[in-house]
């Protein structure tokens, strides 16, 4: 008959067998959580930062089609177009056979569910903050197997941002407001950046103060009677107008507020180029072009 084991012992054993047994089964449960999605071969991009984003990555070759939004890089006009914003046309993406389709957190509630029902992988992102931007890229570089070109990407445009940071230095930062929408060809029905934007944030880091109301989300609506009110020393007109010979000259469409500082001494700038609205690689080159508008004394060499 064998000889009883020693309680201390068969405690330890069984301590020790309990942790086997959970390190085993933690494994195999983090196994499953870490399990590692195919990289995707036709993927389809419903935004045009989304879309820059994956063409700085160097995901461009997995790209089937982009939306009817998308300018940058030149390649977009070979591919096909999904059209809408929220109401995405569906059967124009699955008729593609797209195995990831990726857009922003604007259009989540809309399409989300019925990718995941039709059986399609998708990925939203965050696009309200310069960190929301920088992890999209990290997010979209995850999804699309170019996380080490996406950390590079995220690297190169937080440089771009901290070298116009230091050039700026300690210089007064004027009154800015920014004018993301408005009718094209005047002044009614205006949109303005406020606190909580990444263009709020990109102001600030080129050497300026942006004076808009608080808005929802960042970004509010106001009237003339407040522009008066405010009246700023720069305005940053990012209104994506007409073009060509129906094009607008904005100083012009500015005249009717001629009390207005930045309208008396000429300091209205118009970027009327898509990529510097957009929340992607690109806001580096955002904050640099605010910065020569605001501080052209530190750029003597700029155009």
């Amino acid at each position: 008959m064998p000889k009883p084991m020693n309680r201390p012992i068969k405690t330890a054993l069984s301590l020790a067998l309990i942790a086997l047994l959970y390190l085993f089964g933690g494994c195999r449960h983090g196994q499953r959580q870490a399990r590692i999605e195919p990289r995707p071969q036709r993927i389809v991009s419903l935004s045009p930062s989304v879309t820059e984003i994956l063409y700085g990555i160097g995901a461009w070759p997995q790209v089937i089609a982009v939306s009817q939004f998308c300018t940058y890089p030149d390649d977009v006009k070979n591919k096909p177009r999904v059209n809408g914003w929220d109401k995405t046309n569906l059967e124009q993406v699955m008729a593609l056979k797209p195995d990831f389709v990726i857009g922003v957190d604007a259009q989540e509630p809309f399409l989300k569910d019925k990718l995941t029902g039709l059986g399609v992988r998708s990925l939203f992102l965050k696009s309200q903050t310069l960190a929301d931007i920088m992890e999209s890229m990290k997010e979209i570089g995850r999804g699309t197997g170019h996380e080490q070109e996406a950390a590079d990407l995220s690297v190169k445009t937080q440089a771009e941002i901290d070298a116009v940071r230091k050039a700026i230095g300690d210089r007064p930062h004027p009154r800015v407001l920014c004018i993301v929408d408005r009718v094209p060809g005047t002044i009614r029905d205006l949109y303005t950046a406020t606190k909580g934007s990444y263009l709020d944030e990109l102001i600030s880091i080129a050497g300026g103060d942006s004076i808009a109301p608080q808005g929802d989300h960042g970004y509010g609506k106001i009237n003339k009677e407040a522009v008066l009110t405010l009246n700023p020393e720069v305005i940053i007109d990012m209104v994506q107008g007409s073009k060509g010979n129906f094009g607008e000259d904005p100083i012009a469409v500015w005249s009717e507020l001629a009390e207005v500082r930045a309208v008396r001494d000429k300091r209205i700038y118009s970027m009327i180029d898509p990529s510097v609205i957009h929340p992607s690689q690109f806001v580096g080159h955002t904050a640099q072009v605010f910065a020569k508008a605001l501080h052209p004394e530190n750029f003597p060499d700029a155009k």
